[in-house]
């Protein structure tokens, strides 16, 4: 799945949540934001997408195994 590079703002105390959440999962902040997005998009009714779908999932076994070796790496 292709990522965008984007900035984004969050208050303070978004930031500290979002920031020990993400440590707590062992994932990086975009990581993290990105699947606390795609959770909230669907719980609110957005729905999940099925364009990509397997690309995204793909993705997210991507990116977490990149994390378990750069965590089991030091």
């Amino acid at each position: 799945m292709a990522t965008r590079k984007i900035t984004v703002s969050l208050d303070t105390t978004a930031l500290a949540l979002a920031e020990r959440a993400a440590a707590r999962a062992g994932l990086s902040m975009s990581a993290w934001l990105s699947r606390a997005a795609r959770r909230e998009a669907v719980r609110t009714g957005v729905g999940p997408l099925t364009d990509g779908l397997d690309d995204a999932l793909a993705d997210e076994a991507d990116t977490a195994e990149a994390e378990r070796q750069m965590r089991a790496a030091g």
